[in-house]
């Protein structure tokens, strides 16, 4: 079935077919065969009433939905092969007439725009270095001791910040108990900043067994309409307090916590690993912008079909995350007063770099000849068949044995490595050096899915914080290092 295509502004392409009678027909016998069980003819079974009866009584336009659908979408296909149009929209058709003659539409459809690249060669970006010294490895060594920190009863004195606090508490709003207000034999730490400003502060100064109320007002942004900004009154007792102990940071310590025997073998290791997590920091950082930089440099209009299908990625990826957090999208919504609409419009402009930015790359890559091997494709497989702990054979069988997607996401990273490695080092502006550590996108062009694209927001709307058991092993000394190059790759 021949075709023409018009180019039209903004990436769209109009394609003009024809089906003869004969290939328009074939297509009312299609719909028939399909919609045949609704027809009702008297005298004639449902189902049963035959074609030309039903043509007779019911007019051929009853079968036409089904019909053009057929016709077009074989054609559709064909169409896009003989063009080879890269489509990124779903099309839209245009019936200009069906007659004796058969049938004359078009299809519109938005496909990949093309793009001018500028400088990506050579490109000038700053580059620094988050400095590794004994004050990091000492923040390090400390918040390894709070983890380990244990936890002893006091009875000779009253409340003080950093304490824990098991209370029983109910809260009223003039006077009348609300939903979620009331706790028995709650684990407050004094200072978290978990229960509603005011609240954790007015504890302070008061011993066990004693029995006391306090005043706070809700935050006017409180994810419950009846407390926004309200008044409320919390009925407090105290049934015992908790002071936390550390341990001591000598070579036992070093030995609780680690596979090491000395408190210097541990500081050598925590360094190390900073080390190394510093530059990796500073690799990403330094890659993310590069690729802005050509992206910058380069000229293309961004289709908002594009954009859109990128807010949707973006929101199923933040729901997930937010899911694994324990919070419900719906529900973080709720909290900060918007609506999904207002959401997905605040995406939109992050949404649309991340479109520019893999459409430069791709085209980049076509310019580079890069190329994902078999050496690289079989590299990408063991490489997330570690970080799942999964067989290397179930990623494969899992993913497909020669993925598309994989194989633009190997493609993708090595073309941005390539620029990276072309890149001119520059010294980070006077005021950038000053900033501790500047937040910065995701590589836009990543396509992988093992890593999230955005965080979500861990504001929680209880009063109260989760309960969390915790653990002391000898990994414990690994736990910050990993968090925090988790945060860093992401």
């Amino acid at each position: 079935m021949a075709s023409t295509i018009e180019k039209k502004e903004n990436s769209e392409v109009v394609i003009s077919l024809e089906a003869t009678r004969e290939e328009f027909e074939a297509g009312l016998k299609k719909s028939y065969e399909k919609n045949k069980k609704r027809f009702q003819v008297p005298g004639f079974r449902k189902g049963k009433v035959p074609y030309q009866l039903v043509l007779q009584y019911y007019g051929e336009g009853v079968l036409y939905d089904d019909a053009i659908d057929s016709i077009a979408s074989a054609a559709y296909v064909e169409a896009i092969k003989e063009h080879d149009l890269q489509v990124v929209s779903r099309p839209s058709i245009d019936i200009k007439e069906i007659n004796e003659n058969g049938m004359k539409y078009e299809l519109t459809v938005t496909v990949k725009p093309d793009v001018k690249l500028g400088k990506y060669e050579g490109v000038e970006v700053p580059y620094s270095e988050r400095e590794i010294n004994d004050e990091t490895v000492n923040n390090e060594l400390e918040a390894m001791q709070k983890r380990n920190a244990s936890q002893e009863e006091v009875t000779d004195r009253a409340v003080e910040n950093g304490d824990t606090a098991v209370i029983d508490y109910e809260g009223f709003k003039d006077g009348v108990a609300f939903e979620g207000g009331k706790g028995e034999n709650y684990n407050l730490k004094i200072g978290s900043g978990s229960f509603i400003p005011g609240f954790e502060e007015q504890i302070i100064g008061h011993k066990i067994d004693e029995e006391f109320s306090i005043e706070v007002k809700f935050p006017d942004e409180y994810h419950s309409e009846e407390l926004k900004g309200a008044a409320a009154t919390f009925n407090v007792k105290i049934h015992a307090i908790k002071a936390e102990k550390l341990p001591e940071l000598d070579d036992e310590f070093a030995k609780d916590v680690s596979e090491f025997d000395t408190l210097d073998e541990l500081k050598a290791d925590i360094k190390a690993k900073q080390i190394e997590r510093a530059q990796k920091e500073a690799k990403n950082v330094f890659e993310n912008e590069v690729v802005r930089v050509v992206s910058d440099n380069a000229e293309v209009e961004v289709p908002d079909c594009m954009v859109d299908t990128e807010v949707e990625q973006m929101i199923q990826q933040q729901a997930s995350s937010m899911q694994q957090q324990g919070i419900e999208l719906d529900m973080y919504l709720k909290y900060v007063g918007q609506t999904m609409d207002e959401f997905k419009e605040s995406m939109k402009p992050m949404a649309k770099v991340r479109v520019k930015s893999n459409l430069v790359l791709e085209a980049i890559s076509k310019e580079m000849k890069v190329e994902a091997t078999d050496d690289d494709y079989n590299n990408e497989l063991e490489t997330i068949a570690k970080a799942y702990n999964m067989k290397k054979e179930d990623v494969e069988n899992a993913i497909g044995k020669n993925s598309e997607y994989l194989k633009e996401s190997i493609i993708t990273r090595k073309t941005v490595e390539a620029l990276a490695e072309k890149a001119v080092k520059t010294e980070p502006k006077a005021e950038d050096a000053k900033e501790e550590k500047k937040a910065t996108p995701k590589k836009t062009a990543a396509k992988k899915s093992t890593k999230k694209d955005s965080e979500a927001t861990e504001e929680k709307a209880e009063k109260a914080p989760k309960k969390t058991t915790k653990k002391s092993t000898k990994k414990d000394a690994e736990a910050s290092e990993e968090k925090a190059e988790e945060k860093t790759e992401e």
